[in-house]
């Protein structure tokens, strides 16, 4: 064998054993990526729906993080608050009280009778979670605003009607659609005063509301191994235990006077919303997120730092407003109080000069008379000639 045929062997070799080692780690490579993908498609759902708006990024240069990165919930589903990865499902109920300090002594009794029963009907933990809203008055002024459009409008088609009734001389008819334009009339005087108190309560910023919920919390583990359950059966058996236990607790609630509700997908979505936005709810509410067709829930509170620099600058300028505004009114007394002291100096200086008419020239007494209405006021004082005395004769 001669020197080319064994180069050409060992050139062979060496490409076979290129192909096995790429083979190899090609299959190492997928077996790595095997093992970071989830096992199931929920899973990839879950991750995959914060992924799409991680990377965007705001005006001032800040990365918009999804809140699913940051919250400790993972969806809202079937009324129900998903946690820890489909182990713990959360219902709320949201309660509405009586005013305790207006019932008599058997009443109170009563309650209080009816909430140790409820009490005593718990088998499993509860938490009590209060929360404190502004109220805000905008969908109540619009949905007042709208009736009394509406009502507009029938006052409106009934002094039509009494019109054509009028012609036709029908006097029946014209008695009975005034009697009812009366009544439509002190309707809508009524919805005015009522939109205009309204509007004036809603300019106040202290009016607050404050709601109680009851948080019950159900752990997959409580039914045992789920790993033979698909998520969808996960969600429904988790779902009919926490709407028991719910029901459960509203109806021992109502014999203590104490209603409540099971909150809806949407209602627990805006609970979060408040929950994690407390100073910027009011301004940009859920329903608005809702109405512009968002489909992630993301946190619109500003950064701490920023907030309390935009206030600090905002009370600079408060400031700074306040203190141009009063010089500008303290110069401006100041000016007019000087224009009336060289308007009496002036009066006065005429007045003397009128009372030594008699001891000076015409010309001169002109020529006096001109310069005192002319002058400097304020030049002529510092300038201080020396005085000249003048006798009037006698």
């Amino acid at each position: 064998m001669d020197t080319v045929q064994m180069l050409n062997l060992i050139l062979i070799v060496i490409l076979i054993l290129i192909l096995i080692l790429g083979f190899i780690a090609a299959i190492l490579i997928y077996k790595m990526r095997k093992k970071k993908e989830p096992q199931n498609t929920n899973d990839i759902q879950v991750k995959s729906q914060p992924q799409a708006k991680q990377n965007l990024i705001t005006r001032d240069g800040k990365s918009i993080d999804s809140i699913y990165k940051f919250m400790e919930f993972d969806e809202v589903l079937d009324n129900m608050i998903v946690r820890k990865g489909r182990k713990q499902y959360v219902m709320v109920i949201e309660c509405k009280g009586i005013n305790y300090d207006l019932l008599s002594e058997d009443e109170k009794n009563a309650v209080e009778s009816g909430f140790i029963e409820f009490l005593n009907t718990l088998r499993y933990p509860i938490q009590l979670y209060v929360q404190t809203r502004k109220l805000n008055f905008e969908d109540l002024i619009k949905n007042y605003h709208n009736k009394i459009h509406d009502v507009d409008n029938q006052i409106a088609r009934l002094n039509t009607q009494i019109e054509n009734a009028r012609r036709n001389g029908n006097r029946d008819t014209v008695s009975r659609l005034e009697f009812e334009k009366n009544r439509k009339q002190n309707i809508l005087e009524y919805g005015e005063s009522i939109t205009d108190y309204t509007e004036r309560l809603s300019e106040s910023k202290n009016i607050l509301q404050q709601k109680t919920y009851i948080i019950i919390s159900y752990y997959t583990s409580e039914f045992g191994d789920t790993s033979t359950y698909s998520n969808d059966e996960i969600d429904d058996i988790a779902f009919s235990e926490l709407y028991t236990r719910a029901q459960t607790l509203i109806r021992a609630l109502a014999s203590a006077e104490v209603t409540g509700k099971v909150l809806n997908s949407e209602e627990l979505m805006e609970l979060l919303y408040v929950a994690y936005n407390r100073d910027q709810s009011e301004i940009y509410t859920l329903r608005n997120a809702l109405n512009s067709e968002y489909d992630k829930l993301y946190s619109t509170a500003r950064d701490v730092i920023e907030d309390k620099k935009n206030r600090i600058n905002k009370q600079i300028e408060d400031d700074a407003a306040k203190l141009a505004a009063n010089s500008i009114i303290k110069a401006d007394r100041d000016e007019i109080e000087k224009r009336k002291k060289e308007q009496k100096i002036r009066q006065r200086a005429l007045e003397m000069v009128e009372e030594y008419k008699e001891d000076m020239s015409k010309s001169l007494y002109e020529a006096s008379k001109q310069n005192v209405q002319n002058a400097n006021v304020e030049e002529a004082i510092k300038d201080k000639p020396k005085r000249r005395v003048i006798r009037k004769n006698v």
